[in-house]
């Protein structure tokens, strides 16, 4: 298995140029085909408020979402070009769809997914929310990239968080790609005081280990264990130590109740992440 169709979610001008860097990256680690797709954003009437808004106002809309589309596109193409790769640009209507179900529908046709972390002071309101929704929504991996990002490589040295959960093995088993030809890996467990925890992540986690050996992946298994910080704080300090250049993570494994009592790790890794993320849902 490889990855051989990678989308690019472009979602605003101020992260087109750093998400399209780090999917070249991707694009050319795997030789596969990089589509960079942005949606237009349909303007927001509400109910009530429609009689206030003149014909100059949403004809300006459109042509401020026009040129935005439009340098996102030229950043796109440059970016791509200056690294010897012929991208595919797609621009879609969002109408009167979130761009988040826009974003799903094209990201389930391809192998892996990148998008930006969210950023509140530039993402659009109709953008809220949709890390989540396409890692929960689309069934494929998705790499999360930080708004700070500013490294040349990626998933050369991966973190790989375990929790011997569904969605953990699924991003581990999404990562394999990654850790072929001399890449190396990292497994860390984290757990709290819970009886019995330590020793099954224990053993899993060994057992996992073996298992990427046979793929002739170079894998180390660490823990920190009866811990008082949060899980995602964690991992995050770990990846730091070790130098990772990527995390793995299954995402979104726990009901919503449990999620609350343990910190919720998936939203922790989304706001605090340091590193690119693969998530797996």
């Amino acid at each position: 298995m490889s990855y051989k169709t990678i989308l690019v979610c472009l979602t605003t001008e101020a992260n087109a140029e750093r998400l399209t860097r780090a999917a070249c990256l991707l694009a050319k680690k795997f030789e596969a085909h990089l589509i960079g797709l942005h949606t237009k954003q349909e303007m927001p009437i509400h109910p009530g408020v429609s009689v206030y808004i003149t014909d100059d106002a949403v004809e300006a809309f459109k042509t401020g979402q026009t040129r935005q589309a439009e340098q996102i596109g030229l950043i796109f193409r440059n970016v791509t070009s200056a690294a010897g790769l012929n991208g595919e640009w797609r621009l879609v209507e969002a109408g009167s769809e979130s761009a988040g179900n826009q974003l799903v529908e094209h990201a389930r046709c391809a192998d892996l997914v990148v998008i930006s972390q969210a950023d509140p002071d530039t993402d659009r309101p109709d953008q809220e929310g949709i890390q989540k929704q396409i890692i929960q929504e689309a069934g494929r991996p998705v790499v999360v990239v930080p708004n700070i990002w500013e490294a040349d490589s990626i998933g050369n040295n991966l973190l790989i968080g375990w929790s011997a959960t569904r969605e953990a093995t699924r991003a581990l088993h999404d990562a394999i790609p990654f850790m072929r030809d001399g890449g190396e890996a990292s497994i860390i467990w984290v757990s709290h005081s819970r009886k019995g925890q330590g020793s099954l992540l224990s053993q899993t986690a060994h057992e996992i280990a073996a298992g990427l050996d046979r793929h002739g992946v170079k894998t180390t298994v660490t823990h920190w264990d009866n811990v008082d910080i949060a899980i995602g704080d964690a991992i995050l300090n770990e990846a730091f130590v070790r130098g990772a250049d990527m995390i793995v993570s299954g995402a979104f494994g726990h009901s919503r109740f449990y999620d609350f009592v343990i910190g919720a790790t998936t939203t922790h890794l989304l706001e605090h992440m340091t590193v690119p993320i693969l998530f797996s849902n």
